[in-house]
């Protein structure tokens, strides 16, 4: 079901919800540019990694399918979780395996406005089959309203504001 939108920048009429992506986990976002030389900081379209001196951080890009009450369509992110050592290396190794199912604990590493995010939201990623990005879940037991959100669904218009939020930042 294609849901219209009329984009508050352009003024046009879009037959489906953006997705909401994130070029980067924060923690590599934050870094300065003598920082991401002096820690090794790489990043490219689904992996970054940082290498500081007593660790390692891992992060792969991942969706999140945010619910909409009362609509049949979704609000889609483009996030970044961390992998521990092993699942990043599982992921990294068979990234172009088309018959690769698993799960992996990961930690979402970005920050989504209008939510306070005091620490980082435990969630399952779970990869797919035909090479599609893996799509998390937050953990259903961690109490914070990104949580409830995501298991409740948000309403339409809080869905468009998000959007026109993300969208108006990439014209500034």
């Amino acid at each position: 079901m294609n849901q219209e939108y009329k984009c508050g920048i352009c003024s046009e009429i879009h037959n489906d919800y953006p997705a909401l992506a994130y070029p980067s986990p924060d923690s590599y976002y934050w870094l300065s540019d003598d920082e991401k030389i002096k820690y090794n900081a790489y990043l490219d379209s689904d992996f970054c990694k940082i290498e500081y001196p007593n660790q390692t951080d891992r992060f792969i890009r991942v969706v999140l399918k945010q619910k909409i009450i009362n609509s049949q369509i979704t609000l889609e992110y483009g996030l970044w979780v961390s992998l521990s050592e092993s699942s990043y290396n599982d992921y990294f190794l068979n990234y172009n395996n088309e018959n690769h199912q698993t799960q992996y604990f990961g930690w979402l590493n970005n920050n989504i406005p209008d939510y306070n995010f005091q620490e980082s939201i435990p969630t399952t990623v779970v990869t797919k089959l035909g090479n599609e990005r893996p799509e998390i879940f937050p953990h259903s037991d961690f109490e914070h309203p990104f949580v409830s959100d995501y298991y409740n669904g948000i309403t339409k218009d809080e869905a468009e504001k998000r959007i026109h939020e993300m969208l108006s930042k990439l014209t500034e």
